[in-house]
C-alpha cells in the first residue's frame, strides 16, 4: 500500500482528481464511431500525416522552397493544436500524475533546446518552425493525458483505431500505386523495387502497426480471430513488399517478444508458442536445404557486397561525421535543417558532388545529436527510458483496480510497449521520428500518449482504491 502512495505522489490537486476519475472508472464505457472518437480525442487525427502526395523531386525549406502540402500539412497539426489549448483552457483542472509529469517536463525541455539550436543553425526559420511544431506535438500530448486521466477513454478501443487509421493509409499507398507507381514506389540499383510509401506514408511503419495490434489482439482474444488474422496477413504482406531489412527485423523481434510474453500466461500458452517455435524452425530449416545457404544469403542482404554491408548502405559515414561535428560542436547544427544544410557543404567540398536528395542522417537517434547537441541526446533518451519504465511497470502488474476495469489499460500499455519497441528499433536505421509534419512522427508520439495516458488511468484507480481502503 506504501509503495503504491509513493508512487503516485502525494500533492494535493492529484488527491482531489481521485474520486473524480474512479467516478469515471466505475461505469462502463460506450465505444464511440470512428469519427466522434476523433472529435474527442482529436490527437489520433494527426497519424493521418496528412498524406503528401509529392513527387521524388521534393522540396528544400532550407532555400525558403514551400508548396500546397507543406500548408496542408503544418495547418492540420496546428489546427489540433489550437483546439487542444482551447480544452485546456476551458477545463477546470488539469490533472497529471507526478511520474507523467516528470516525463512532460523532459520533452518541453528538449523542444527548448530545439528552439535555441535555431540561434545557431544555418537556416534559422525553418528550425524554429520545427522546434515549434515538437513542442506543439507534446502539447496535444499532454491534453490526451489530461482527458484521460480525467475520463478514461475505451483503451482497447484506442489501439483499434489507431489500426484502422494505419490500415486506411496503407489503402491510400494501393490508390495511389494504382494512379502513380512512382509516389508510393522506389527503385534502387542493388535493392531493387522497393514499395516504401514515399511521402504518403511510410510502408514499413504502419504495416509493423496494423501487424503487431492485431497479432495482440489474436493473442489475447480482444476481437474475433478472423478479424485479427486478416489484418495480420495485411501488416505482414506490406512489410514483405517494403523490402527493408530495419522493418522486418524489427517487426519479427517485436513479434518474438509478443510471443514470449503471451506464453508465459499460462501452460497452454507455453505449449502453443513452443510448437509454434518448434514448426517455424523445422520449415525454416527444411527451406533453407531445398534453397541453399548462397540463395538465403541473397535474400536477406538484398544483393549488397559485404562493403555494403559492413557500413550500413553508407550509414556509418554519415554517422561519423555527426559524431566528428559534435565533437568539436556539443551543441549541434540546428534542429532538422542545420544536418541538410552543412552535411550537404561537407560532401560538396569532399566529393565535389551536389547532394541534394539527402537530408537526414538515416538513424534517429543521430539526427538528434546532429540537431541539438548531446545534451538534447541525453533529454531524448531519458525521456524514451522514462517511458518505458512506466510502461514495463503498469505492463504486467495488477493494480487495486477490479480485474475487469484493470485489463483494457493493462492490455494497451502492453501492446503499446511492443510498438515503442519496434519504433525503436526501426529508428535505427530511419529518421521517421526525429522530424515533425509526417504521419511516422506522430503515430510515435500517440504510442507514447497510449502509455502515459493508460498509466495515468491506472495510477489513479490504485490512488482511489488505496484512499478508500484506508478510509
Amino acid at each position: 500500500m506504501k509503495q503504491t502512495a509513493g508512487w503516485t505522489g502525494n500533492s494535493e490537486y492529484e488527491t482531489r482528481g481521485i474520486s473524480e476519475c474512479e467516478t469515471h472508472g466505475t461505469q462502463p464505457r460506450r465505444r464511440l464511431s470512428f469519427l466522434r472518437f476523433l472529435v474527442r480525442y482529436p490527437i489520433f487525427i494527426l497519424a493521418f500525416g496528412p498524406p503528401v502526395f509529392r513527387g521524388k523531386e521534393g522540396i528544400d525549406i532550407t532555400q525558403g522552397q514551400v508548396d500546397i502540402w507543406s500548408f496542408l500539412q503544418a495547418g492540420l497539426l496546428c489546427a489540433v493544436t489550437f483546439r487542444t489549448v482551447l480544452r485546456l483552457a476551458a477545463a477546470e483542472s488539469i490533472l497529471i500524475p507526478k511520474q507523467i509529469r516528470s516525463i512532460l517536463k523532459y520533452a518541453f525541455f528538449l523542444g527548448l533546446l530545439f528552439l535555441l539550436s535555431a540561434i545557431y543553425s544555418p537556416s534559422r526559420f525553418a528550425t524554429a518552425a520545427y522546434s515549434v511544431f515538437y513542442i506543439f506535438t507534446w502539447i496535444c500530448v499532454a491534453e490526451f493525458i489530461a482527458s484521460a486521466y480525467r475520463n478514461p477513454p475505451d483503451w482497447v478501443q484506442c489501439l483499434f483505431h489507431l489500426r484502422f487509421i494505419s490500415f486506411l493509409l496503407l489503402l491510400m499507398l494501393l490508390l495511389s500505386f494504382a494512379y502513380n507507381p512512382h509516389l508510393v514506389v522506389e527503385i534502387e540499383p542493388v535493392v531493387g523495387v522497393r514499395f516504401s510509401g514515399g511521402a504518403v506514408a511510410s510502408t514499413s511503419l504502419i504495416c509493423a502497426v496494423i501487424a503487431i495490434i492485431s497479432a495482440y489482439g489474436f493473442l489475447y482474444s480482444l476481437e474475433p480471430k478472423r478479424r485479427s488474422m486478416f489484418f495480420l496477413l495485411a501488416g505482414l504482406a506490406g512489410t514483405v513488399f517494403t523490402r527493408s531489412r530495419a522493418g522486418e527485423l524489427s517487426l519479427l523481434l517485436s513479434l518474438a517478444i509478443l510471443g514470449i510474453a503471451w506464453a508465459k500466461t499460462g501452460k497452454r500458452s507455453a505449449y502453443a508458442f513452443i510448437s509454434g517455435l518448434m514448426a517455424s524452425i523445422l520449415l525454416f530449416g527444411a527451406f533453407a536445404v531445398s534453397a541453399g545457404g548462397g540463395r538465403i544469403w541473397y535474400i536477406f542482404n538484398r544483393g549488397q557486397n559485404t562493403e555494403g554491408i559492413e557500413s550500413a548502405s553508407g550509414r556509418t559515414e554519415i554517422w561519423a561525421f555527426v559524431i566528428r561535428y559534435c565533437t568539436t560542436h556539443p551543441w549541434g547544427m540546428g534542429y532538422v535543417d542545420g544536418f541538410r544544410v552543412i552535411f550537404r557543404q561537407y560532401y560538396s567540398l569532399t566529393t565535389g558532388q551536389n547532394l541534394s536528395q539527402l537530408g537526414t542522417a538515416h538513424n534517429t537517434f543521430f539526427d538528434v545529436l546532429a540537431g541539438a547537441g548531446w545534451l538534447a541526446l541525453a533529454v531524448y533518451l531519458i525521456i524514451l527510458a522514462k517511458t518505458i519504465k512506466v510502461a514495463w511497470c503498469f505492463a504486467g502488474r495488477q493494480t487495486l483496480l477490479r480485474p475487469a476495469m484493470d485489463s483494457a489499460p493493462r492490455h494497451a500499455v502492453r501492446c503499446a510497449l511492443v510498438l515503442l519497441i519496434f519504433c525503436l528499433g526501426y529508428g535505427m536505421a530511419a529518421t521517421e521520428f526525429s522530424a515533425p509534419l509526417r504521419g511516422s512522427f506522430y503515430i510515435l508520439y500517440i504510442i507514447i500518449a497510449i502509455i502515459l495516458g493508460a498509466s495515468a488511468g491506472m495510477i489513479a484507480g490504485a490512488r482511489a482504491r488505496s484512499i478508500s481502503a484506508s478510509g
